[in-house]
């Protein structure tokens, strides 16, 4: 019953109100308030700064600043394997595996749309059909800035609208579509293997989405926008692998695609299995 109660308030709550109060709060400069409350969040999701850059809690300027925080050098090293493909965020996989008759797998008795994720583009769509995806969801802990699994050269960037559903495991089993009908920035990279996508899915009182070549994404309507950056009036933008690519303010979920015969996942990985920002996420022979 519990559970049930919980996902009927999810299509009962008013989500994006409840995020923009959210994002208010989290941008707080009130001194007394930012540093009690970013002090309670620490304590009630363990979160561990002795890897931040900035270790002291109250030197943050707002809780938003704490939560995307950064790291040390050195505290997530890149695995040097050749061909890697690195989990872009710190967290746990979601699910991985094939992307099979243009879908992609959510959880038991769900799955969602390829199409529908990418904003419904067929031709932005059509290189990931047959391919692969992992979905790497970040938990209230972990570090939030997203960074590149894979060398690459932005060609578009497409914010779709939708709800923001929380984003767990209960609404994964439980909200059809769930990561195809959230608020979501779709990133679209030529690599050397081909198209990849990076996604980064909202969630309720997700705040806002960050990327380094954008800033903050907000479009003046919630409405599709898409931008193309291999036009010949735009300089290229290239990332290499590790850089970061974008954050949340406050966490949620990133999708990886690449097309057919790109990647073979490591056999270690699997649904609920923890990785951080740099791991692998494929086999050594890969």
């Amino acid at each position: 019953m519990k559970k049930r109660l919980f996902i009927l308030s999810q299509y009962l709550l008013p989500h994006h109100l409840l995020s923009r109060l959210a994002g208010c709060i989290a941008e707080c400069r009130v001194r007394w308030f930012k540093n009690a409350f970013t002090a309670w969040f620490a304590k009630r999701y363990q979160v561990d700064m002795s890897q931040a850059l900035v270790e002291d809690l109250t030197a943050y300027e707002h809780f938003n600043a704490f939560f995307t925080r950064a790291l040390k050098d050195g505290a997530r090293p890149l695995d040097q394997t050749p061909g890697a493909i690195l989990s872009p965020a710190d967290g746990a996989v979601s699910q991985l595996g094939p992307i099979e008759h243009g879908r992609v797998f959510q959880a038991k008795g769900h799955s969602f749309s390829v199409l529908e994720l990418l904003g419904g583009d067929s031709a932005l769509a059509a290189p990931f059909m047959g391919g692969d995806f992992a979905t790497i969801y970040l938990s209230p802990k972990d570090y939030h800035r997203v960074h590149m699994p894979l060398a690459g050269t932005l060609r578009e960037m497409v914010y779709v609208p939708g709800r923001i559903f929380s984003v767990n495991q209960t609404t994964a089993e439980n909200v059809p579509e769930l990561f195809a009908r959230n608020e979501r920035v779709v990133c679209i990279f030529d690599t050397e293997r081909g198209p990849m996508a990076v996604v980064l899915v909202g969630a309720m009182i997700v705040a806002s989405i960050e990327t380094v070549w954008a800033g903050l994404v907000t479009p003046p309507k919630r409405e599709l926008k898409t931008v193309r950056y291999d036009e010949a009036a735009r300089a290229p933008i290239h990332l290499e692998k590790g850089a970061e690519l974008g954050r949340f303010k406050l966490g949620s979920t990133a999708i990886v695609l690449f097309g057919p015969n790109q990647v073979q996942w490591a056999e270690t990985l699997a649904a609920g299995s923890p990785v951080q920002m740099g791991q692998s996420l494929t086999s050594a022979n890969a």
